[in-house]
């Protein structure tokens, strides 16, 4: 091998981008450029970075199937790290394929790693688990172990398994001092010090504290009838209701707990659902209609009684009745989570990631950008937006999730 590829290629893996820039920045063969392309990356000129890796994989041509593969790997990862959620994925799995095929293991699975993240971004957990559950990292070494540790903790980060993510959070520490890359231990640590910070809000009996991770996953286990205000279900235990496609029922639910184990007045509750200020009788014959269809829906865990003024929630077997609210009072916080992850995003992954319109995410956007919540960059399709990290919170319950819970 050409020693100063070589060279270059090692410090690459070692988390030096300039270091391998100083050996092929003037080169303009295939293996040199696919290396400038990758430093590009690491260095966050994902423009230069993309043009680069096709250049390389165009050079390699046809007959080096491996090489190729290689560089479809590398310009997936800079799509990932550019939020270019709309990337041709089935590129990325047949280069998976061809490199499982040649017995580049490494890379194989430094593809299904990529494949993972991206499904964790776009709210596809149980594919993910299923696409990790095949990749074995054992025989990895060790930045990639560090990966595999990292992504099973997103995972059960998002499914509020705090001990499973703390366990996988340790696995990734001690992989990344054994790869000794700084940028990879720095990674580690940030992503961990998400189970220290507050997730949630717990509002019961007119009294609010913020909640750690661990802490929600405690109290949705319990008996407790929780009305979850971050994914939008009603739950207890391991009961759900998922109301994220009813807003009318799921804010009849928040305000009927909030206010437990008083009533509601019938005026307020018409005010929230049906956002009108002057009720009439139409109104309260909807209320009407739609308090037997949240009754419906909530079964053995709970009735909502008539009173003289109004509605009051009745759990069964439920002792506390707690709503369990967002850190923040933000309408928009999925976005804002989404956008607090320190890489920037366009308003076409946004609407992919969210399962919204790209025309409502557009609008949303320049909403928070007047408000001096989010900035944008770049021009037509280059633009892109970020916004400061949510200080103190962990954002990993305003995070869109699929919206078929059970």
């Amino acid at each position: 091998m050409d020693p100063l590829i070589h060279a270059a290629a090692q410090a690459l893996a070692a988390g030096d981008p300039l270091g391998a820039l100083k050996r092929v920045a003037l080169r303009d063969d295939a293996p040199a450029l696919a290396l400038r392309g990758i430093a590009m990356a690491q260095l966050g000129d994902f423009i230069r970075a993309k043009a680069l890796v096709r250049s390389a994989a165009r050079a390699f041509g046809a007959k080096d199937a491996v090489a190729r593969a290689r560089c479809v790997v590398a310009e997936a990862e800079i799509a990932l790290a550019s939020r270019d959620l709309a990337w041709p994925t089935k590129a990325l799995g047949a280069a998976r394929a061809t490199l499982e095929a040649f017995g580049d293991r490494a890379n194989a699975a430094h593809a299904g790693y990529l494949e993972v993240r991206r499904l964790l971004l776009i709210g596809l957990i149980d594919e993910a688990e299923r696409t990790l559950a095949a990749l074995d990292p054992a025989p990895l070494p060790p930045a990639l172990r560090a990966a595999h540790a990292l992504v099973v903790a997103a995972a059960a980060l998002r499914r509020l398994q705090t001990d499973k993510a703390r366990d996988a959070f340790a696995r990734a520490k001690y992989a990344a001092h054994e790869a000794r890359i700084p940028a990879l231990i720095a990674e580690v640590e940030s992503a961990s010090h998400t189970l220290k910070l507050p997730a949630a809000r717990r509002i019961a009996n007119g009294e609010e504290r913020l909640l750690l991770l661990d802490e929600v996953e405690a109290l949705l286990a319990s008996k407790a009838f929780v009305v979850d205000a971050c994914r939008h279900v009603v739950q207890q235990a391991h009961t759900l209701v998922p109301l994220a496609k009813r807003p009318v029922l799921f804010t009849l639910a928040y305000r009927l707990a909030q206010a437990w184990p008083a009533d509601v007045p019938r005026d307020t509750l018409i005010a929230h659902a049906f956002r009108t200020r002057h009720a009439d009788e139409s109104h309260r014959a909807r209320l009407r209609v739609e308090i037997g269809r949240l009754r419906s829906l909530l079964g053995a865990l709970a009735d909502v009684s008539a009173t003289r003024r109004g509605f009051a929630l009745a759990p069964c077997d439920a002792r506390e009745v707690v709503v369990l609210a967002r850190p923040v009072d933000e309408t928009h916080a999925a976005m804002l989570a989404l956008l607090a992850d320190g890489e920037s995003w366009s308003s076409s992954a946004l609407a992919l990631a969210l399962g919204a319109s790209q025309r409502t995410v557009q609008r949303t956007l320049d909403s928070l950008a007047a408000a001096g919540k989010a900035q944008s960059f770049g021009r037509g399709r280059a633009r892109r937006w970020m916004a400061p990290p949510a200080s103190g919170f962990a954002t990993t319950l305003l995070l869109p999730t699929p919206l078929t819970l059970n």
